[in-house]
C-alpha cells in the first residue's frame, strides 16, 4: 500500500478538495439517511464523515494515519474517526447500515480482502459504496515530468491475481468477486478547479506518486521539478486557476 505517512497536513490543503467531487454522489447513491449508521473506511481528514453527518447520517470513519486523524480532530470535532484500516477492521459483523470507500481500493494492497471486509462489517443487505480512479491527478504530474527530463520510478503493480482493471467493468467485476451483490458502477466526471500553489503544496508535502518522487530529488533534481511544474501550470492554466478534467468509478452494491 501507498505510503501516506506524515501527509495529513499536506493532503488537507490540496489533494482532499479533489477527493471531495465524489461526495455528493457516493451519499445520492445511498438513499435518504433517515439516521442510519455509515461506516466511512480510510476516511482520510474526515470530511466525508462530517458530510454524511450533515445529510442526516450517524456517521463514523475509520483512518489509520495519525495525521489524517489529527487534521479531522482539529477541524472536526466531535466526530468519531476510529484508527483502523481495512481489510481488518475493529467492528462486529453488521455493525452499519451501509459503508463507504472513497478511492481507497486503489491504494490496498488486496483490494478483494478489502472490499468483503467492508461487506462483513455491514448488516445483510445493507449498502456498500466505493470509489476508484479512472483518471486520476497522474497525467498532470507525466506531463511535469516530461517538461522537467524526468523519468520517474514506474509504479508497483499489485500481482496479477490481486489486480484487478481500473474501469467500470473491471471494478464491478472486483467488487463481485468480494462478494458484493446486485453491483452498479457508473462513471463520474468533473473538473477540480485547483490553486497551482495548492497543487504544489501536494508535491512539497509528499503526497501521492508524485510528491514521493519529489522527496526522492536532490537539489538539482528538485529545481527541475519545479520548472516542468511551472510550464506544465503555464500550458493548462487560465487567470491563475489549474481546471483539471477527472473521472471515477463509482459502485454501489449490497452487502451479502
Amino acid at each position: 500500500m501507498k505510503s501516506w505517512a506524515g501527509v495529513g497536513e499536506a493532503y488537507a490543503t490540496s489533494y482532499a478538495s479533489l477527493c471531495a467531487g465524489t461526495f455528493d454522489t457516493l451519499l445520492e447513491a445511498l438513499g435518504p439517511a433517515h439516521g442510519r449508521s455509515l461506516l466511512d473506511a480510510g476516511a482520510g481528514t474526515g470530511e466525508l464523515v462530517a458530510r454524511a453527518a450533515r445529510w442526516g447520517w450517524v456517521a463514523t470513519g475509520c483512518e489509520p494515519e495519525p495525521t489524517m486523524r489529527a487534521v479531522a480532530e482539529r477541524d472536526r470535532p466531535g466526530r468519531s474517526i476510529v484508527s483502523a484500516a481495512l481489510p481488518d477492521l475493529p467492528f462486529e459483523d453488521a455493525s452499519f447500515d451501509a459503508v463507504t470507500a472513497n478511492f481507497v481500493l486503489n491504494h490496498v494492497d488486496d483490494p478483494r480482502a478489502s472490499a468483503w471486509e467492508m461487506g462483513r462489517v455491514t448488516v445483510r443487505e445493507g449498502l456498500l459504496a466505493a470509489t476508484v480512479w479512472t483518471s486520476s491527478p497522474s497525467w498532470f504530474w507525466h506531463e511535469v515530468c516530461e517538461r522537467a527530463g524526468q523519468t520517474p520510478a514506474a509504479g508497483t503493480r499489485l500481482p496479477p491475481e490481486k489486480d484487478f482493471d481500473r474501469t467500470i467493468g473491471g471494478f464491478s467485476a472486483m467488487l463481485a468477486d468480494a462478494g458484493w451483490r446486485e453491483v452498479s458502477t457508473v462513471e463520474h466526471a468533473w473538473t477540480w478547479d485547483a490553486d497551482p500553489a495548492t497543487l504544489w503544496s501536494s508535491a512539497e508535502g509528499g503526497v501521492a506518486s508524485a510528491g514521493l518522487f519529489y522527496r526522492s530529488l536532490d537539489g538539482a533534481g528538485r529545481e527541475r521539478f519545479r520548472r516542468g511544474f511551472d510550464e506544465t501550470c503555464a500550458a493548462h492554466g487560465r487567470d491563475g486557476v489549474l481546471s483539471l478534467p477527472h473521472t471515477a468509478a463509482v459502485a454501489v452494491g449490497h452487502a451479502p
